[in-house]
């Protein structure tokens, strides 16, 4: 008889539960991002206006100190802005060093900021604080976020095997045709596409999904987002500054990165193309070795498939299980027999973006995925959410997170010494379809995604911080970039 009291595998979990988190969630964000309506551009924040004082300025300054910047924002009229909100984003960074890092922003919720670089390295450092949108536009996004589910339309095609038929598929459908619910009963998250006459739900066999022209933002909030408005520098005009070593003594060595560790911000800055994290040290890693006997689950979106990617150019005893899918989104598998490593890439669930046709006859939500898994200490789980649910209102995104989170959880209650790490969005390309893919929309996510996840014994790669640092604005990034996030990833794992 067992002497303690076990957790039950899969504890039914009231739906309120869930929906308590996704309102606590959702009013933590509305009081971050109050409505700011405006009734002209004038009115709105100029980067042009705005005016930027260094606190203590110095000709030169040491590495390992602080420089702080008080930026007081002003609109186009040249009048002192009242309230915060801005979405700002602060790095500094030495092109010919191949380095950079991000800014630490404090906004005091007034019109004014305080901006903090460290100073990691030495040499001619440059100091960028781009107003990437106006807090005016921020509060527009944010509601026109929640406003609807129809920024992107899915096409779900159902096939018997002579005939194939194609229907509208969706988060939330608005139609008084029969429709067929995919329903994942122990969590209640659901996708929906009309049904096919004489056809069955269970006969959808791929999906696809394509940009619908519809924007919940009027025409005055949507000048807000021309290119010429968009990430547009504060300190533009600012003089580089000079870091020297000043003959400080040598920083004590650091203790090697574990998953466990808290980091701040900035949580790392890259030198000579190499991420180094603040609170701890990397050490050269043996990939084959430190795999050896590992089984990978890399599961989630494309951004972490281009490390299953980088796993297969990297070790060239990896080879590919042909696993008769096709296409970007399919299923990847991969094995090294003599070292017994095992790695594979999965596609999280619906909503799903694709503009090709992809498979969904085996697509599942990664907490069943996760549900399945034995765990142990030799298996290591990568999650990574976020970018395709960047169109869609914040309650979809917080639901599979806190599901996830809860499978999480089980899984190392049955299997406490299995290794767990959520990769952080990257940031993503800056001008291009901002209603739907705003990293705004990422950054609101990457705060949820702490939130959710700061309970449990896990890893984080910061990804958010990582791309920042490097100045990619990429969703994809360069291949220096996914190898630096899998170089932090070895160290925590080996």
């Amino acid at each position: 008889m067992s002497s303690c009291l076990k957790a039950p595998q899969h504890p039914v979990v009231s739906p309120t539960e869930t929906d308590l988190r996704i309102k606590e969630l959702i009013k933590k964000f509305d009081e971050l991002i109050p409505p700011r309506p405006f009734v002209h551009m004038n009115t709105t924040t100029s980067a042009a206006n705005s005016r930027v004082t260094t606190l203590n300025p110095r000709d030169t300054y040491c590495k390992g100190e602080h420089i702080d910047l008080l930026v007081e924002v002003r609109d186009h009229l040249g009048h002192r802005k009242e309230y915060g909100g801005d979405f700002l984003r602060a790095r500094m960074s030495s092109p010919a060093l191949k380095a950079g890092a991000s800014g630490e922003v404090t906004d005091f919720n007034n019109g004014t900021y305080l901006i903090r670089f460290t100073l990691f390295w030495e040499g001619q450092v440059s100091l960028s604080l781009l107003l990437i949108y106006p807090s005016e536009g921020v509060s527009a996004l944010w509601r026109a976020r929640n406003q609807g589910y129809d920024r992107v339309i899915f096409t779900g095609q159902f096939s018997d095997g002579t005939c194939n038929v194609n229907t509208d598929c969706a988060l939330v459908l608005n139609s008084s045709a029969e429709l067929c619910q995919y329903l994942d009963a122990q969590d209640q998250e659901a996708f929906y596409c009309i049904k096919p006459h004489h056809m069955p739900c269970a006969a959808l066999t791929h999906m696809q999904s394509k940009n619908k022209e519809v924007s919940y933002l009027n025409k005055q909030e949507r000048s807000l987002f021309k290119r010429s408005n968009i990430g547009v520098d504060i300190m533009e005009n600012f003089n580089t500054i000079r870091v020297s070593k000043c003959n400080k003594q040598e920083v004590p060595r650091k203790k090697k990165c574990r998953p466990e560790m808290a980091s701040g911000v900035p949580s790392g800055y890259v030198w000579e193309d190499t991420w180094n994290p603040v609170s701890c040290g990397l050490t050269p890693v043996n990939m084959k070795e430190c795999l050896r006997g590992k089984f990978v689950y890399l599961l989630g979106d494309s951004t972490i498939r281009q490390w299953m990617e980088f796993f297969k150019e990297s070790i060239n005893t990896l080879k590919s299980v042909d696993m008769h899918e096709f296409g970007k989104l399919r299923h990847q598998f991969a094995v090294d027999l003599d070292r017994n490593i095992n790695i594979q890439w999965q596609k999280h669930g619906y909503p799903l973006i694709g503009s090709q046709n992809y498979s969904v006859k085996e697509i599942e939500y990664i907490a069943r995925v996760i549900d399945r898994i034995g765990g142990g200490k030799n298996t290591i789980i990568v999650i990574s959410l976020g970018q395709h649910f960047r169109p869609f209102p914040i309650d979809v995104f917080i639901r599979r997170a806190n599901n996830v989170h809860k499978a999480v959880q089980r899984l190392l209650l049955r299997s406490p010494d299995t290794m767990v790490i959520i990769k952080a969005e990257n940031i993503r390309e800056m001008y291009s379809d901002v209603e739907r893919f705003s990293d705004f929309h990422g950054y609101i996510q990457y705060l949820a995604i702490k939130d959710i996840f700061k309970d449990l014994n896990i890893g984080i790669i910061d990804a958010w911080d990582i791309t920042i640092a490097y100045g990619t604005d990429n969703v994809h990034p360069p291949q220096s970039v996914v190898r630096n996030q899998i170089n932090l990833f070895l160290n925590y794992i080996c």
